[in-house]
């Protein structure tokens, strides 16, 4: 049988890299964010509730309400120059610093979202067109989640279905506890704080889930609590410095507690006037950083009594992080990688 040329049965399988991140609208107008809201509000991993039940709500009342306000909280945040979110520029940075790394290992090393553009299936696609028989999905988040972690794998999965020759592939089940990136975390905040007044409080701040998760054995809640336990350890920080809370919740039912703009509005209220914040369930800044904490949840503070607020940036694509991202993925391609 004769193959074309470059095909991998004669040029030898390549190993691929797909860095995979949440998602985010390819802009803040309304149409562009009805789209987006109503793919990540359809994930059944997101919304647990029988489609018959939750389709006609998101259509129906959801999807009409809520592109506008996340358009307007996009629009506080978006680069101009290049006409994207933050996400999506740091998660291509990254992409683009891990694969100078593999270089000369011939690792082709992609990007992709979960939710939007550009997918999981179309990367994964380009990936076999390079010649890669051999991929490794890295979801970008720290602590597994079935409603993050796991979503991505579905995606990943669903295109093998299409596959009729599937290339081997490894997935990774987060990095919360992993030394490098608690180091990377905590030199971010000594250098973030370095000429600053020390804040009373330092605030861990994750992305919520609703109780029922925990309940039902997602170990995401406890994956942040380790975070944040390693972390206030690396900064040697005790409990009446260093706090963990959960941020973005959603609808009537009952989050991970404490809440983030109930604790601060609390703090505020108490006489606590300064405060920094930290959210290291994110490895790229976004909309729930950057408009969530870093404007609103100021807001709360300021508003409430205190005075000094600071937001420490995610990780994005500093040094520290593309040498994390580089030792998890040597990590984890062992035995296919010469």
């Amino acid at each position: 049988m004769a193959f074309p040329d470059g095909h991998p049965l004669i040029t030898g399988p390549k190993t691929g890299v797909l860095l995979v991140n949440l998602g985010t609208p390819d802009g803040y107008d309304v149409k562009s964010m009805r789209r987006y809201l109503g793919e990540f509000l359809s994930d059944p991993r997101v919304i647990e509730a029988p489609a018959w039940l939750w389709q006609p709500i998101l259509r129906g009342i959801i999807l009409n309400t809520r592109p506008k306000k996340s358009g307007e909280a996009y629009e506080k945040i978006w680069i101009r120059e290049t006409n994207e979110s933050p996400l999506r520029l740091y998660t291509r940075k990254q992409a683009d610093s891990v694969s100078e790394r593999f270089k000369e290992s011939g690792v082709v090393v992609d990007w992709a979202m979960r939710y939007g553009t550009p997918s999981i299936a179309e990367r994964m696609a380009a990936l076999e067109e390079a010649g890669c028989r051999r991929i490794l999905v890295l979801a970008l988040y720290p602590q597994y989640s079935a409603a993050t972690t796991a979503s991505v794998h579905d995606k990943v999965f669903d295109y093998l279905k299409s596959r009729r020759w599937q290339p081997a592939v490894r997935t990774t089940d987060g990095f919360h506890d992993h030394p490098a990136y608690i180091s990377a975390l905590a030199e971010s905040v000594r250098r973030h704080l370095k000429d600053k007044a020390d804040p009373e409080l330092i605030l861990c701040s994750f992305h919520g889930l609703p109780k029922e998760n925990l309940d039902k054995g997602d170990p995401y809640h406890c994956f942040c609590q380790k975070t944040g336990r390693l972390l206030a350890e690396a900064l040697d920080l005790g409990p009446e410095r260093f706090r963990v809370v959960f941020q973005s919740r959603f609808g009537p039912k009952e989050w991970l507690q404490p809440y983030a703009d109930k604790t601060v509005e609390e703090l505020a209220k108490s006489g606590t006037k300064s405060i920094a914040v930290i959210s290291p369930g994110f490895v790229a800044d976004c909309v729930e950083t950057l408009e969530e904490l870093a404007i609103g949840l100021k807001e709360t503070f300021v508003e409430n009594g205190g005075e000094s607020f600071d937001y420490i940036p995610c990780l994005n694509d500093q040094p520290v992080m593309i040498d994390l991202l580089e030792d998890l993925i040597r990590r984890e391609l062992g035995g296919w990688l010469a």
